[in-house]
């Protein structure tokens, strides 16, 4: 193997967790604006009333995004595998 395909494989794994942490991340961050402006109007600054809204979001996003995310995995494994022989040589 040499070190340009060491470098590409690096690069395909960091840029499929990125992709994979996008949508979540996503989420994570407009139920975090919506939560901290519902706390704003209202004046309540609980932080169950911030925490339980944000995990109820990352749920939903994940029964949400999770097939397209076991697709966009499946599919970086199959092709690190199908071209494992090229990087034995």
């Amino acid at each position: 193997m040499t070190q340009q395909q060491a470098v590409d494989i690096v690069r395909q794994a960091l840029m499929t967790t990125f992709w994979l942490g996008l949508p979540l991340m996503a989420v994570g961050f407009l139920a975090g604006v919506v939560v901290s402006l519902a706390q704003i109007i209202t004046s309540m600054q609980d932080p169950a009333v911030g925490t339980v809204p944000r995990l109820a979001a990352f749920l939903l996003g994940m029964l949400l995004f999770l097939p397209w995310m076991l697709v966009k995995l499946t599919g970086y494994t199959t092709t690190l595998l199908e071209d494992l022989g090229r990087y034995a040589r």
